[in-house]
């Protein structure tokens, strides 16, 4: 069953943190019924006040003519597998592991029916690898979504070496539906997305820890003189630096040592530093808007 927008009519996500909370927004908005999963009951109560809000500040900006009450009642959590019984799709967005999303996937693919679909969310791992634990990798492919999930236009549709073509031409419908744009890359170590802008954003690194320039002046190159939003180091903090940090030590495992990490990140990440959601990285988030920093002045509190 799908709905008017042609989406499945039940949706899952497993995680309900930043990225699943997002996810699970944009397809509530698109009217399906969402239920997301989390490891315990604390974990979902906070998913579901991830995704309320989001849904909130939807009403409030106009884009949705749908009320708040109305939006909320199509969603639910849950700390059980079980409850995705019922979901044409489910979308796992658990950490960048890969022995974590193998389990993942295989425990949401066991209580699933056999004509629904899997997706991942993964930045870079491999869609194959992951779907080598999966009895049906035809039904299964990558659905890598971008942060945050609702001002993001694009969604990378990724191919394993066994996607059904009727699955890539369903995850295209999803995706139009859900208000934005498929890239549709095959399967490779950090697909499109990942492998340039982690390519991007360690060599802006490499050129604060040598001291070419400041974080805010590097940032502004790329904004001002490349039209980029947002620049790379500022992504980063925005991303989280310890996920640049897993995907560049994957990548450069996959691909060599052009994707090595600097020290600077290193470093940064073993302060604690992770970016926004710790309130300081590259750029000092305390306050709720960034500013720039030194990574090598100590924050507030902390001894150098």
């Amino acid at each position: 069953m799908t709905t008017s927008t042609g989406i499945p009519a039940h949706v899952g996500v497993l995680g309900g943190g930043r990225m699943g909370a997002g996810i699970a927004h944009a397809f509530c908005l698109a009217g399906a019924d969402v239920v997301v999963v989390e490891r315990d009951g604390a974990a979902a109560e906070a998913g579901l006040e991830r995704v309320t809000q989001a849904l909130g500040r939807s009403v409030e900006r106009g884009t949705t003519p749908e009320d708040l009450a109305a939006l909320t009642a199509r969603v639910s959590v849950s700390t059980d597998h079980a409850s995705f019984a019922a979901c044409g799709l489910v979308v796992e967005a658990v950490p960048e592991d890969p022995e974590l999303k193998r389990h993942a996937l295989r425990a949401v693919e066991d209580v699933l029916d056999d004509g629904a679909w899997l997706a991942t969310n993964t930045s870079s791992l491999s869609v194959d690898g992951l779907a080598a634990a999966l009895r049906r990798p035809e039904r299964f492919c990558g659905l890598h979504f971008f942060n945050p999930v609702p001002a993001s236009t694009l969604i990378e549709v990724v191919l394993g070496a066994r996607t059904s073509t009727e699955l890539e031409e369903a995850a295209r419908a999803w995706v139009g539906a859900l208000g934005k744009t498929a890239v549709v890359v095959r399967d490779t170590p950090g697909f499109a997305s990942s492998r340039l802008g982690v390519a991007l954003a360690l060599e802006a690194m490499r050129m604060l820890e040598e001291g070419v320039a400041t974080a805010e002046d590097i940032d502004a190159a790329m904004v001002l003189g490349y039209r980029h939003p947002v620049g790379p180091l500022r992504t980063t903090d925005m991303v989280g630096l310890d996920v640049r940090l897993g995907i560049a030590e994957y990548l450069e495992s996959t691909l060599g040592p052009r994707f090595t990490p600097p020290a600077i990140l290193r470093d940064t990440v073993a302060r604690g530093h992770l970016g926004r959601k710790s309130g300081r990285g590259f750029f000092d988030w305390e306050d709720g808007a960034s500013a720039p920093v030194s990574p090598a002045q100590p924050a507030k509190g902390e001894r150098p």
